[in-house]
């Protein structure tokens, strides 16, 4: 079974907005066709992005994200930190939880930092819509 890293911005797409690519790739790891890889850093920035978002989300909607990602991901912890993003180091997360937890694809739409990394050590980075039509 496929092995994914999210984004932190597909997650907030898909919360926020169904119907969409990246509700597609949620829903598709929630249902089990998908093993989502994360770490708590990862799920942490979740955390505070949903908390500051301009879309007020209740606490007990984000606490159960929270833990239901805790609960079902493959949750890794990086030993090593990686410099792959030079221009927002605060991704090299999504990378480092990839490596360590042998992702096959990083879903984002962070086309400035991310998705100007096309691979990394067998890791590819990939637009939720291209991900959706491609595997899907």
């Amino acid at each position: 079974m496929m092995r994914v890293v999210i984004d932190t911005n597909v997650f907030v797409s898909a919360i926020f907005w169904e119907g969409n690519y990246c509700s597609r790739i949620v829903d598709a790891w929630r249902s089990g066709d998908l093993i989502l890889v994360s770490s708590l850093e990862i799920i942490e920035e979740l955390v505070k992005t949903l908390k500051n978002f301009k879309i007020d989300l209740p606490d007990d909607i984000i606490e159960s994200w929270r833990s239901y990602i805790i609960e079902t991901a493959v949750l890794v912890e990086p030993s090593e930190k990686l410099f792959i993003v030079k221009k927002d180091l605060d991704d090299n997360k999504f990378f480092e939880a990839a490596l360590v937890g042998r992702a096959n694809y990083l879903i984002s739409q962070d086309k400035k930092h991310i998705l100007s990394i096309p691979e990394y050590q067998g890791i590819k980075t990939i637009h939720p819509e291209v991900f959706v039509l491609t595997f899907l």
